[in-house]
């Protein structure tokens, strides 16, 4: 069995640090020859994983990503040591309520991840974050 080439990534949490990690996801999506329009999502989903890491996981440390490749999918950690979340406590923002305020653009990121990836999951507890997300090569599987 062939092991799949994986890249990994430590980031600081630091501004724009998210940055690299998206330069990253482009070159491994040029790679596996993805559209321009599946590449673009995927950094997008990732700006917002890591912010959500960088501003709600409190951690310390340092934030991991790993972009997992094969022939059919590319799948994203994104890893924090942080408190941990109980996701079904996070809520939609209701968009009447965002109009015209400063706090508009606040809210988004997890229903943006899951609109952006084919697959996205979540493994969260005391000791941290582990966000799982998967984009397929191929929409046609």
């Amino acid at each position: 069995m062939d092991k799949k080439p994986t890249v990994e990534l430590k980031l600081p949490i630091l501004k724009n640090m998210e940055l690299v990690a998206t330069q990253t996801a482009e070159v491994v999506a040029k790679h596996m020859q993805l559209s321009e329009e599946k590449s673009g999502e995927i950094s997008m989903a990732l700006i917002e994983a890591c912010i959500n890491a960088f501003e709600h996981s409190e951690s310390k440390s340092e934030v991991y990503i790993h972009f997992m490749i094969d022939d059919h999918n590319l799948t994203i950690k994104v890893i924090d040591k942080g408190k941990g979340f109980d996701e079904s406590n996070v809520k939609i923002p209701k968009i009447e309520s965002k109009i015209n305020t400063d706090e508009r653009k606040r809210g988004w990121g997890i229903m943006l991840i899951k609109e952006l990836m084919d697959s996205v999951n979540f493994e969260s507890d005391h000791t941290g974050t582990t966000l799982t997300m998967v984009k397929k090569k191929d929409t046609n599987e």
